[in-house]
């Protein structure tokens, strides 16, 4: 009677494996063992066979499916691996093979950490803040400011001449006249949102994670254009400009300069006056990423916050280009290439593409690095991050 009962469950689990019903697959978990998540896996569920051979040990451990039993996590995984090794050729009829699973397991090893000397695992359901992490990201950005500085000191001394370059047809500058006051005004909607910005990023529960996100993003824009304004000289957008090449020296002076520069954030309400750094517009690029910031990572019904944020960006990039301060194009490739990479790096981390693609991997290292530990999208959650005073901590959380 048992080789009887062991021959009628081999024929029924004979054929192809992506052909197999939910029945099929309960009785193939029942055989190695797991009989007790039949009815989670084939009941609740839906589990055939080709979803079977899709399964993987991130879709065991991440909801819907929640197992918590590490030892049932591991040994399911091996027997899924086995079946997927026996059943290749249907996985490639699939498109599911190769799984990439050295570089999978590459980049799961370069996504552990250690703390206090212990070596652990990310943990699913819970944001790591990893403020070590957010320290490289701030000494990135730190020092792209430093070389987009001193890039700025080299761009000045290579201003062409506006009597044998004068400014360059714009149809928004030659038909809107110059205000002169709206430089300023730009700055100030700047101000106003970077100080929306920091209130929310005190408040925020994972603050580390969007200062990460912010540094991240703006050195990397600013380290292209460094690129773009030392590759391409422009002339002056407008006679007012009292722009002029200007040489600072020797290496030493330069430095000088490009600290003065650094430490006074590059705005003329500081006192600092550039020239040549047109292609493209830095101030479009803080005013942008931090309207984006904001509205990101606030709920979707602070309408009027959003609002207020969206009107300060485009009221911001109209004041610049009414300024006269850069060219119509210096601020549209500002405001398109912030935004989308902003867009770019917020779908990759929010739905984890990134660990199923080595070029992603390949071609965004750093992201990798700061977002491999970061499961899914940060939600907008608030807290009092302070002991006092205690009425701040009943109201915020």
């Amino acid at each position: 009677m048992l080789c009887v009962s062991v021959c009628s469950r081999m024929s029924e689990l004979n054929g192809r494996v992506s052909a197999w019903s939910s029945s099929q697959v309960a009785q193939w978990l029942q055989d190695e063992g797991f009989g007790q998540y039949v009815d989670l896996l084939c009941s609740q569920h839906r589990i055939d066979g080709v979803s079977l051979l899709a399964l993987t040990e991130a879709d065991l451990r991440d909801p819907p499916l929640s197992l918590t039993v590490l030892g049932h996590i591991k040994r399911l995984s091996v027997a899924l691996r086995r079946l997927q090794r026996e059943n290749k050729a249907e996985l490639e009829e699939l498109g599911l093979w190769p799984p990439d699973a050295n570089s999978a397991g590459l980049s799961l090893a370069l996504c552990q950490t250690h703390s206090n000397g212990r070596f652990r695992q990310p943990m699913v359901g819970r944001l790591d803040p990893e403020v070590w992490k957010t320290v490289i990201s701030s000494v990135y950005v730190f020092l792209v400011c430093g070389l987009t500085s001193f890039v700025m000191v080299i761009v000045h001394e290579r201003v062409p001449d506006m009597r044998t370059y004068p400014p360059l047809p714009d149809i928004f500058l030659d038909s809107v006249p110059r205000i002169p006051w709206a430089f300023v005004m730009a700055e100030a909607c700047g101000l106003i949102l970077c100080y929306m910005f920091l209130l929310i990023l005190l408040l925020h529960k994972h603050r580390s994670i969007l200062l990460r996100r912010l540094c991240s993003l703006m050195g990397t824009v600013f380290l292209l254009r460094c690129c773009t304004m030392f590759v391409t000289s422009l002339s002056v957008p407008g006679q007012h400009l009292k722009c002029a090449s200007l040489s600072y020296g020797d290496t030493w002076g330069k430095i000088q300069r490009a600290l003065a520069i650094w430490s006074g954030f590059g705005m003329t309400l500081t006192g600092v006056q550039t020239c040549g750094d047109y292609m493209f517009s830095g101030h479009t690029v803080v005013i942008t990423m931090l309207n984006f910031f904001v509205t990101e990572y606030t709920p979707r019904n602070w309408n009027l916050i959003h609002t207020i944020s969206w009107v300060l960006n485009l009221f911001g990039i109209f004041f610049i280009l009414a300024a006269h301060e850069h060219y119509s194009i210096d601020v549209f490739i500002a405001f398109y290439i912030t935004t989308r990479l902003f867009l770019y790096y917020h779908t990759l981390a929010n739905t984890r593409a990134f660990q199923h693609s080595r070029r992603a991997r390949i071609w965004f290292p750093m992201f990798s690095f700061f977002e491999c530990n970061v499961n899914g999208p940060v939600p907008n959650q608030y807290h009092w991050p302070f002991s006092k005073p205690a009425f701040m901590k009943t109201l915020i959380g």
